[in-house]
């Protein structure tokens, strides 16, 4: 299968997870955007969504999906969102989608994260796709210090010729060259950083389920 067929495969499969007349938290991201198109068969059953991004919020909404502030929602009984990588212990990386701090709070807000992913996103090491780490832009240089210090290099992000702006007006470094070995004391280390708005890596926020895409089906790991 292509990988755009088993990131489909694996929008669907989300659907169990999803409860009747509940309020859905909803990433951001390729995959995220196949289950989204999945729980547009469903709308009539749910309350809404609370979304991670911009983008995730014009698609639900253009499918009919009515979609709550967080601030609205007390807790949410999923929150359904893809990674950049999946460690075999469900700890991952995210934010190749600039959307990080926002996925971040509503997964916070949630009380299962399931993780839908395709096979390329599981990993024994999380670094090899580059940490995205959200940025005070005044603190930025100093930080990408920080990271070579630890062995890595930290670049900004661009789009368009110019620093990529986040929904929350910050800035991206995205670093190369780490092994994360220890998700859990990295993550608290680097969010005591001063500037750092939200690291990649999802540690404490890690997942509880992951729908795994693979050419024999949908393989589903629980953490």
């Amino acid at each position: 299968m292509t990988q755009d067929e088993l990131k489909t495969l694996v929008g669907q499969a989300a659907l169990y997870y999803v409860e009747d007349g509940s309020i859905v938290g909803v990433g951001t991201g390729s995959t995220v955007n196949k289950f989204i198109d999945a729980l547009a068969t469903m709308k009539d059953r749910i309350q809404g969504a609370v979304s991670s991004s911009n983008a995730s919020t014009e698609r639900l909404q253009a499918l009919g999906i009515k979609v709550f502030d967080a601030a609205e929602v007390d807790e949410l009984a999923v929150y359904i969102d893809g990674a950049d990588e999946i460690d075999h212990a469900g700890n991952m990386v995210k934010g190749g989608g600039a959307a990080l701090t926002r996925e971040k709070i509503v997964a916070a807000q949630s009380r299962r994260f399931i993780c839908i992913a395709d096979k390329s996103k599981y990993v024994a090491t999380l670094g090899g796709f580059p940490l995205p780490v959200e940025v005070i832009p005044m603190a930025a240089r100093r930080i990408a210090r920080q990271f070579e210090a630890m062995g890595g290099a930290a670049t900004v992000r661009h789009k368009n010729g110019q620093p990529l702006v986040t929904d929350n007006g910050q800035h991206i470094l995205d670093v190369t060259g780490l092994k994360i070995a220890e998700p859990l004391a990295f993550e608290s280390l680097v969010s005591q950083w001063p500037g750092v708005v939200t690291v990649g890596v999802f540690a404490f926020q890690k997942a509880h389920v992951c729908l795994l895409g693979t050419d024999e089906g949908v393989e589903t790991l629980v953490f």
